[in-house]
Parts: structure tokens; sequence; C-alpha cells
């Protein structure tokens, strides 16, 4: 571990290195963390704000979409005058005015095999914003075969759904395990068809964050081998095991 806490980080960060289960030796294991986060979206802005305000010291984001007027009400790094603008650029210059010294790497592209190759051994934390299953299941594979530690998230009207792996345990299922169909339609993760309300992202997003957190400060109880099921109508949270699944990739 390198690098050193100035006098300017320790009193950012006071009010969590003060807690018990951090100090400053938690903090620097923070700053010396690298995230990928896939998705500018409602979940991947929410994810990306939090890990920054924490002090994480590298963030990678992928997305090559636009801003548009419909992403305003719960995508937290946008306002009206980042419309047509590159998301990635944005989410750049809002992190770095909250804490310049995280590294944003952006990549302005839509992931695909070839150029996740590239990237996924600069990362340790994978953090899957996206909103497509074809998206999840590749940052899945990847995260595998590569063991990363991958936190997945997915919103839909009033609902939420928070996946942990840490694949450096082959025990753990995988997300195939859980989603066992041939064929899944996008429209269930697509905001335009299924509509989402705001403040769903945020909490989900900031969830997918804290996990993130747990990880790399190796704290709490995680979410390995589970599903956390949020209904925000109703103000349920629940938990369920996920079984590994009898001949899959994992």
């Amino acid at each position: 571990m390198t690098n050193k806490l100035d006098k300017k980080e320790i009193e950012k960060f006071s009010r969590q290195i003060i807690l018990k289960n951090i100090g400053s030796l938690g903090q620097k294991k923070i700053k010396n963390s690298t995230v990928l986060i896939v998705g500018a979206g409602g979940l991947g802005c929410t994810i990306a704000e939090f890990l920054t305000r924490a002090g994480v010291g590298t963030i990678g984001v992928i997305d090559n979409d636009l801003v548009n007027l419909s992403n305003i009400h719960r995508q937290s790094l946008f306002d009206v005058t980042d419309i047509n603008k590159s998301k990635v650029k944005c989410v750049k210059v809002k992190l770095k005015k909250i804490n310049p010294k995280t590294l944003v790497n952006t990549y302005n592209f839509r992931l695909d095999k070839k150029n996740f190759l590239k990237l996924i051994n600069k990362y340790e934390f994978i953090v899957d914003g996206s909103d497509n299953f074809n998206t999840k299941f590749l940052i899945n594979d990847f995260a595998l075969k590569f063991k990363k530690f991958l936190t997945v998230g997915a919103i839909s009207k009033f609902d939420g759904h928070i996946f942990t792996y840490n694949f450096k345990d082959k025990k753990l299922p995988c997300l195939r395990c859980f989603f066992q169909e041939k064929n899944i339609s996008n429209e269930i993760l697509n905001c335009e068809h299924e509509g989402v309300l705001g403040t769903v992202a945020g909490i989900v997003g900031t969830l997918q964050a804290n996990e993130v957190l747990k990880q790399i400060l190796d704290i709490g109880k995680s979410l390995n081998g589970e599903i956390l099921i949020v209904d925000l109508l109703n103000l349920s949270f629940r938990k369920a095991k996920i079984n590994k699944r009898k001949n899959c990739i994992c």
C-alpha cells in the first residue's frame, strides 16, 4: 500500500475514518482501490458519485450514450445543461469536482468482448449498472473468468435487485444460476418500457456502492450467494439464497 493520506484528505474523510471498522488504514485501502462501473445511468451515476465521495482512488466508467431530458429525474450526475453531451464526459467533470484526487477513466463505447478483455485486469472491482441482459451476462462471464468481485444491480418500476459475487470463491453461484432462461426479454430492465421511480435508482445504486466499499475494506456481511430484493412501493427488503446450478459455467 503506497498512497498516504494528506492533511486535507484526513479532514475530508474524517467522518468515516473515525469509524472503528475503517480508520486511516481502511481509508488508504479505499484510496488504493480500482473500480470499473459499466453504465452511467440511474445506477451508475449514483455508484460513481458515492464511491468518489468515499475516496476511491481509480474509477472507470463505460457508456456510449448522450444525456437526454428523460435521464435527469434519476441520473444524479446530470442536469439540463448536460443534454446532448457525452455521459462519460459529464460524469468525469462532476466527479473531479467532488474529489479531484480520484483518477477517473472514461470509455465512450458499448461494452463487448474485445474491449472488455483490454480493460478488466486494470480493475479489481466490477460494478454492473447496465440495462440489458446481454451486457449483464458478458460482465458476469468475464468477472467469473478473471476472478473479480462483481456487484450487479437491476431496477424497474418500484423494485430493485442486487446481486454480489466474489468469484475468487469457486463455491459461489453466478448470475446465470439465477437467470436460467435461454431467452430473457430486455424490456423488464428498460425504463422506457416499464418506467421507474427516480428514487429507486438512487437507493439501489447506493446499496451497490456500499457492497463495493465493504468488500474493499473486508468488513461486514456480504450478499455473496444471495439476492437482495427491494420493493420500495411497500417498503420491503428481503434476501433469498441463490443455489449453484448444475452444469452452469461457474
